[in-house]
């Protein structure tokens, strides 16, 4: 058997293996994994002498640790484990003369004994840490005559810890409770002599190996959580940690003591954060004089004369940090605490004017990993800053604090020298600062809440003493400018949070004040001259951001108008697409005051509304690139569209003359006409940058059309554009659908056709209706896919209900050929996930729009001379969609359909209940309707429910069930007594239920209160199903 089992881990862990046989080898090692006495094997071939190879061994060992940890081994098998590993143990490790094992089999051997101790420590195995202790010698030896025995040691002890007291992984309740119990035993039997044990190694730390020491600390570091402080905390001990973590003569950060120097500080940072009352906590802090250890690391050379050099070491000062933070969240944590006694706080209060010095300075550092290691006690600190302010007065010795701390926070703010903005290499290390940023701006939010007033003058001091260095002989960098323009367009959040920058024509609010100042300071300076992006990114940003100031500051437009222009020209590829989306934003808000610069501007941007198509390169579609560095020809396009907009919001502001306005129209339309006819043949012959360029001309024209006028069909706000206008753009609109026509076999040209489409309504208005029949022949052709017909469904839906007084006749033409390409693609068959998922859209957009129609009083087209057989279609689609079990929405939403076409068509409610003798009869709008909602409708109501796979617990089923009971109140309060004699003849007893029953369930149907009905009917269905 051993030989067998040898065998299959060699053929499974052989990669020139067969692969046939490795599988064979894998099943048979999960059987023996399975087999009860699997382990035994496996633990003889393990402990074999000779050993046989490496992966054979570390393979039996984890089989072994397996079986002991999932407890299928009684306490005789288990105490069998144990001698045969001790014996190993003992074999391998007692003598330095022998072969150690390699750091995988020592991880897995650690491993296994520590199962070994969770399960027989408590009981058969009281001397475990003795035998252990043995093998590292005594006390004048540890770590010399026999140092892997020591290690070993030490690792079981750091592995015990992580066993059964670290907090971070989760626990069953079993296992918490045995973990309580074995941490109880630990500290009665064994946990003195642990420690004289780990001072025994310190004592020694200059004559052992360090690794041992640095072992050690991690093992102190670890245990003391949760044993006696005193263990810890006394005098031979800190003596060490004191000697180890002030050591000033390390030349490396790599070199072994300044490991153990880091591991001393963590030890000390453990010992902080152990659990204990707050007068203990304040005293524990004192009596270790941590102050004093962070006063002598921060003075020392790694961190203060190596500042700024290559010779900095920023492992101690994370390390550092990590002690500080924890430090300042203790005494922090404590003068937050109710009943805190006067000397207490008095001392913890010290130890706060001692600490935040530290604080500020590793919050200040430049790396930013040891900037994070504090902020989470700066947070703490400024919430007790915030709360005491409410409480009352804030302490003269924490607002001195304030200033400081919110200078620190706007000099983090700022890029560091070494940044090199925009350099594709550091795109990583832009989003880490980026996000440390936002954290920073967490902070000043915290400050400002503290002293709204000191965090107003200093942002605005920051900014005005930037600004003014722009004309003087001490010039900002772009750092410092960045830094400035950054602060302002935060400011804003302060500014504008009850409203806006006004207030009927004054500022909203001191902090509004300040902004408008700064925003005047901006205006004046020549900042938006300082040739570096990242400034003049930012400069059009808080333009765009605070396009209130320029509504009341009107002579400060131009200029900034000219900088704008001066950008959307620039040669950078980021400043110039970025800045035409800018452009935009800052036109539109601004169109009203535009009227008399309309020409000017148009003419100065005028060349930039060249489009020239570019086919996409192979690496555009392998850019992992964030959308807002995306450079490839697409994206470039995509921004260059915010420019036509853009040109037609100024050329259209009502300002303008409207015979300007048509002059304008024409002057920028007939150029993409042109373009669009000239290319037209080439796309028609498979050129595909011609397809391409005909897709961004008609995107082109689309967006134009859409700044020109963003009123939209049925919006009661605004008022359509002159006739004049639309005229205008009526070539347009005729020149993109004869592109359509032409190219509608191509996906491409397709989009970008529904994409103008739905831009051009505005413009056009019911002009567009006469032309809708070749605008659907050409946007559902028969290659047209699912999802684009879900698309232009809901466009259909905005033009029903944007026309609806107009739109009837050629709704009665077009509704049958629409509708056949519609229900032809929900016929087809689905090809995958995507498929699926499309073909569930548009389910939904079909069952839409005939609800649009029933909804805007066009419901007579459905039932035409024209559309007659087409709606016996959309009834055959609706019972087989309400009987979907796999498709609850779409099945609710039909009901939705047959309750509306009841409402619609039913005629007038009847008197519920019905009087005996009293019965009103059904007057439907459509002669027999009544009749046929009864016998085809009101079935459907009970079509899922009655499907074994029905879950009506489902929360999907529930909606679905609701509709089904609405569509039920409907029908009777449209049939009346027929609808109840209906009920209680076929459908209910059809179902099996007795007469009782049904006279209640008539009784809740005929409930005033619909809402009433729909919670009975789903404990109805939900009882019956039972």
């Amino acid at each position: 058997m051993d030989a067998q089992v040898e065998s299959a881990i060699q053929i499974a862990f052989d990669p020139r293996a067969d692969q046939n046989l490795k599988a064979q080898a894998y099943e048979f090692l999960q059987q023996l994994r399975d087999d009860a006495s699997g382990w035994q094997v496996c633990l003889a071939l393990f402990t074999r002498d000779p050993s046989p190879d490496e992966v054979v061994r570390h393979v039996c060992l984890e089989l072994v640790s397996h079986a002991v940890q999932t407890g299928r081994l009684d306490e005789q098998s288990l105490s069998y484990v144990k001698d045969q590993l001790m014996t190993y143990i003992h074999q391998t490790f007692a003598n330095q003369a022998n072969r150690i094992d390699s750091p995988s089999i020592q991880n897995k051997l650690t491993q296994t004994v520590t199962y070994l101790f969770t399960s027989l420590y408590a009981t058969a195995w009281p001397t475990f840490f003795q035998d252990f202790r043995a093998l590292a010698g005594d006390a004048n030896t540890i770590g010399s005559d026999n140092p892997q025995g020591t290690i070993l040691y030490l690792r079981l002890i750091n592995s015990i810890h992580d066993e059964i007291a670290d907090v971070l992984i989760p626990r069953t309740p079993e296992e918490l409770k045995r973990n309580a119990d074995l941490k109880d035993y630990v500290r009665s039997r064994d946990a003195q002599n642990i420690s004289t044990f780990w001072q025994q190694v310190l004592a020694r730390w200059r004559q052992i190996d360090l690794g041992i020491v640095e072992l050690c600390l991690r093992c102190v570091a670890r245990w003391v959580s949760w044993i006696d402080i005193s263990l810890v905390v006394n005098e031979n001990m800190l003596n060490f940690l004191l000697e180890i973590a002030g050591q000033s003569d390390i030349s490396s950060a790599e070199s072994p003591q300044a490991k153990i120097r880091d591991a001393a500080i963590d030890t000390f940072t453990e010992i902080v954060a152990k659990k204990m009352p707050s007068q203990d906590k304040i005293q524990l802090i004192s009596y270790l004089n941590l102050a004093n250890v962070a006063g002598q690391l921060v003075a020392s050379s790694a961190l203060n004369q190596s500042r700024g050099t290559s010779n900095y070491d920023n492992d101690l000062g994370e390390t550092v940090a990590k002690l500080v933070n924890n430090v300042v969240f203790d005494v922090v944590k404590v003068l937050d605490s109710e009943g805190l006694d006067a000397n207490t706080a008095a001392q913890a209060d010290e130890l706060l004017q001692l600490f935040v010095p530290y604080l500020l300075r590793f919050f200040s550092d430049e790396y930013d990993e040891i900037c994070s290691a504090v902020i989470p006690s700066l947070t703490d600190l400024l919430t007790l800053f915030r709360v005491s302010s409410k409480r009352g007065a804030l302490p003269d010795q924490y607002r001195a604090m304030l200033q400081p701390i919110l200078d620190t926070i706007i000099l983090k703010m700022k890029y560091d020298e070494t940044a090199d903005w925009g350099a594709e290499s550091d795109q990583t290390d832009e989003a880490e600062f980026q996000e440390l940023r936002r954290r920073l701006h967490v902070l000043q939010q915290a400050v400002a809440a503290v002293d709204e007033n000191m965090y107003m003058e200093t942002l605005s001091r920051v900014v005005a003493t930037t600004f003014n260095r722009i004309s003087s002989d001490n010039k900002p960098n772009w750092r410092d400018l960045d830094l400035a323009l950054y602060e302002m367009y935060l400011f804003g959040e302060l500014a504008v949070k009850n409203g806006g920058l006004y207030q009927k024509s004054s500022p909203s609010s001191t902090a509004s004040q300040h902004l408008i100042e700064m925003m005047a300071k901006l205006v004046e300076s020549d900042i938006a001259s300082y040739p570096h992006p990242a400034v003049q990114l930012q400069y059009m940003e808080i333009c765009v951001r605070y396009c209130t100031f320029f509504e009341h500051s009107v002579e400060s437009i131009p200029r900034v108008l000219e900088n704008f222009v001066r950008f959307v020209h620039s040669d950078h590829i980021k400043i110039k697409t970025r800045s035409w989306y800018l452009f935009f934003r800052f036109v539109k808000q601004l169109r009203s005051q535009l009227g008399n610069v309309a020409q000017t501007v148009i003419e100065t941007v005028a060349d930039l509304l060249t489009i020239n198509a570019e086919v996409p390169k192979e690496t555009d579609d392998d850019d992992m690139s964030s959308e807002e560095n995306d450079q490839s020809a697409d994206a470039v396009f995509t921004s260059q569209l915010y420019l036509f907009e853009a040109v037609g919001a100024i050329a259209s502001t009502t300002s303008v003359p409207l015979e300007n306005r048509m002059l304008y129209a024409r002057t920028l339309v007939s150029p993409l006409i042109a373009d669009l006819e000239r290319h037209i043949p080439a796309a028609k012959n498979g050129d595909e940058r011609a397809v391409i360029q005909v897709h961004h001309i008609i995107q082109a024209v689309g967006t134009l059309a859409k700044g020109f006028c963003d009123w939209m069909p049925g919006n009661t706000s605004g008022a359509p554009p002159p006739s004049e206008l639309a005229n205008e753009f009526s070539p347009a609109g005729e020149a993109v659908l004869t592109a359509l026509e032409s190219l509608k076999n191509s996906m491409l040209i397709r989009t970008g056709a529904r994409f103008a489409f739905s831009r051009m309504l505005g413009v056009l208005g019911s002009g567009i209706l006469q032309k809708l029949p070749r605008w659907i022949d050409g946007l559902l052709a028969q290659s047209s896919t699912k999802d684009e017909m879900a698309t232009f469904l809901r466009l259909l839906d905005q033009v029903v209900f944007g026309f609806k007084a107009e739109i009837i006749e050629i709704l009665d033409q077009l509704l049958t050929p629409l509708l056949q390409r519609v229900l032809a693609g929900l016929s087809e068959p689905t090809t995958g996930t995507d498929d699926a998922i499309q073909l569930g859209e548009l389910k939904m957009q079909y069952l839409q729009f005939i609800l649009v129609i029933l909804n805007n009083d066009l419901a007579p087209v459905l039932v035409s001379s024209a559309n007659q057989q087409t709606f016996e279609t959309i009834l055959t689609t609706l019972e087989h969609f309400c009987r979907d079990t796999s498709d609850y929405p779409t099945a609710r939403l039909s009901l939705a359909v047959l309750t509306k076409m009841t409402q619609v068509w039913g005629g007038p409610d009847l008197t519920i209940p019905v009087l005996p003798g009293g019965a009103q009869a059904a007057a439907p709008t459509v002669p027999g309707f009544d009749t046929f909602i009864m016998s085809r409708f009101s079935p459907l109501t009970w079509a899922l429910i009655t499907q074994p796979s029905f879950q009506p617990k489902d929360a999907q089923a529930r909606s679905y069930l609701t509709e089904a009971a609405t569509l039920q109140w409907t029908i009777l309060r449209k049939c009346g007594a027929a609808y109840e004699a209906h009920l209680r003849d076929s459908e209910m007893s059809g179902l099996g239920l007795q007469g009782p029953i049904i006279d209640e369930y008539i009784k809740h149907l005929e409930a005033k209160d619909k809402l009433d009905f729909k919670k009975f009917f789903i404990q109805f269905v939900q009882q019956v199903r039972s």
